[in-house]
């Protein structure tokens, strides 16, 4: 998918990864861009970058994990730009919990990281099938493909939601749907950097696994993996090896990660 012309949602647009997609959309020439967050203001601050740079955006608030919020997006992008053509299911959050993780802790994970994939799809599939036309991009983490040692939660949903992005994917793309599942490993964002700092051992593996990218790199790497429509984009390539190794020798793969995490983090066994 080319992002000149097209009507982009973007979720979790505040900060980060969201925001830089945001803004780089913009600079491919979207028609229109909502960049939505919990976090109004951040958002405004994005959208109004954009306008600055001679861009269209609408910053809206929204919360990711919740069915009628995502419905609202698609809405109020219809009424300002038109029907959606890409809607960008990015927000996403982290707790650095194992298993024994709250329940509040796994129903909100599973919300944020899972479910706001399920629905996004459920208020977008009916126009797009209609238009035979549009694009679901999903922000699933190189975690999705390789899992977090050290939190349990956020391993667990980004999987899941690398399957939700497989199933629209086999169930739709003769339809003239797209779909693409964005899994980069460690990103310089407020979801990973304070873990690294306070030196908790899901962020420490995660920062140990591949270098750090910049939020506006994963940017690039979505822009490209979208225009040739690859279902799997992965900013650090070396996730693609590893995901290899981890299909072809899923023992093996596990006592290697075992032993990275633990020179990672400084705990042996």
């Amino acid at each position: 998918m080319k992002l000149t012309d097209r009507v982009v949602v973007i979720t979790g647009a505040a900060h980060g990864i969201g925001a830089a997609l945001a803004r780089r959309f913009a600079r491919e020439g979207a028609r229109g861009i909502v960049v939505s967050d919990l976090d109004l203001a951040g958002a405004e601050a994005v959208a109004a970058s954009i306008a600055d740079g001679g861009g269209e955006a609408l910053a809206c608030r929204a919360d990711a994990g919740v069915k009628d919020d995502l419905r609202g997006l698609v809405e109020a992008a219809q009424d300002a730009y038109g029907p959606v053509d890409l809607f960008c299911s990015n927000a996403g959050l982290a707790f650095g919990t194992g298993i024994h993780a709250a329940d509040a802790q796994w129903a909100r994970s599973w919300a944020v990281n899972v479910m706001q994939h399920v629905y996004a799809a459920q208020v977008c599939l009916p126009s797009m099938l209609r238009r035979r036309g549009g694009y679901l991009l999903l922000t699933a983490s190189g975690a999705g493909l390789l899992g977090a040692p050290g939190d349990a939660p956020y391993s667990v949903t980004k999987q899941a939601a690398v399957g939700v992005a497989e199933w629209l994917a086999v169930t739709y793309r003769q339809r003239g749907l797209g779909v693409s599942a964005l899994c980069p490993l460690g990103v310089r964002t407020d979801l990973l950097v304070p873990g690294i700092e306070a030196g908790h051992p899901a962020a420490v593996a995660i920062a140990a696994a591949a270098p750090l990218l910049e939020p506006e790199e994963v940017a690039e790497a979505a822009v490209a993996g979208l225009g040739r429509e690859e279902f799997l984009i992965l900013p650090h390539e070396s996730v693609r090896d590893a995901y290899a190794e981890k299909a072809r020798e899923p023992d093996a793969w596990i006592e290697r990660t075992i032993e990275r995490t633990a020179l990672a983090t400084g705990k042996r066994g």
